[in-house]
């Protein structure tokens, strides 16, 4: 059921959309009667909009010509939206983000009512999102490229250094975005390799829109890409693991990236990539089921270790 404030609106939204509307139009494209479509014409005045009411058969209701309406105007939960969209704002791994949601945040202020103001200035004060992990590249230049480009389906030519700071030039097919654990990606067909790519913004150097189209596959999905990206980047050690419990388990207890899994009639077998042994084996502690490692030899090592020290930490422990 709509609040009378959000048919208030709404009748102001349909003057300025259709310039003179009767009451006959007006009445039933809010749900309301003659008589509260009178009373909403009056709300408006009170607040300073002046409207021109026509009476007879032909009349009807129209904002008074010339009259310049506030840019925005919003429900509150519109209100409460824009603030949590706001916050969020600082935590996209955007450059620049705080001054420039600050300034969005002083302009909406300047044409908004004071009990609406009061509410953006609550949220932004009392409300804190967790961005730690949020890695901004230099400028948003390159994501301003590339989104356009995905939309068009426009190749441009990239600029991308390496994680050892090597710069090398490739044109590329952007199919699709993600922001992912704080960090922006571009995913696509490189034409240098030949193959689908991942790129992170914070390590493109520059990024030009090209004259050439391409077809982006059906069904494309960036997120699901960049996070199989992710989870399959070659690392120091290969590690294949069987768990033994369902795919729906496994994965309630490792983060998707932690690599791909496999189902089969003894369980469900991952496929990881780790720089840190011990890291993986403390995942493999806190799992609620058993499992077996097939590879490498190192991690039963990494294993024991982990289970030695928190034979340690117990109280039940040697020595307690």
């Amino acid at each position: 059921m709509y609040h009378p404030t959000t048919r208030v609106l709404a009748l102001l939204e349909l003057l300025q959309t259709h310039g003179r509307m009767s009451g006959a139009e007006l009445a039933p494209r809010l749900g309301v009667d003659r008589r509260t479509l009178r009373r909403y014409v009056g709300k408006l005045e009170d607040i300073g909009i002046p409207i021109v009411a026509e009476r007879g058969r032909a009349g009807g209701y129209a904002l008074m010509p010339g009259f310049k309406l506030p840019p925005m105007m919003f429900t509150e939960d519109e209100t409460l939206a824009l603030s949590l969209g706001l916050l969020a704002a600082r935590g996209l791994g955007l450059a620049e983000a705080a001054p420039a949601v600050a300034s969005v945040q002083a302009k909406l202020e300047r044409v908004m009512p004071d009990g609406l103001k009061r509410r953006v200035r609550a949220v932004g004060d009392t409300v804190r999102l967790d961005d730690r992990r949020a890695v901004a590249p230099a400028s948003n230049a390159a994501l301003a490229v590339l989104t356009e480009a995905a939309q068009a389906c426009r190749r441009v030519l990239l600029r991308y250094r390496d994680h050892h700071g090597r710069e090398s030039e490739r044109r590329f097919d952007p199919y699709g975005l993600a922001l992912r654990h704080g960090r922006w990606y571009a995913a696509g067909l490189c034409h240098l390799r030949q193959d689908l790519r991942t790129f992170r913004l914070d390590r493109i150097a520059g990024a030009a829109l090209l004259a050439e189209a391409f077809e982006r596959p059906p069904g494309f999905d960036a997120m699901a890409h960049v996070v199989q990206a992710v989870a399959t980047l070659p690392r120091a050690f290969a590690i294949e693991v069987l768990l033994k419990t369902d795919l729906a388990s496994a994965r309630a207890h490792l983060f998707a990236e932690a690599g791909t899994f496999d189902e089969g009639p003894d369980g469900v077998t991952i496929h990881a990539q780790s720089d840190e042994l011990d890291w993986f084996a403390r995942q493999l502690a806190g799992m609620p089921f058993d499992f077996e490692i097939r590879r490498p030899p190192e991690l039963h090592a990494a294993v024991g270790e982990c289970v030695r020290r928190l034979l340690r930490c117990s109280p039940q422990g040697p020595g307690a």
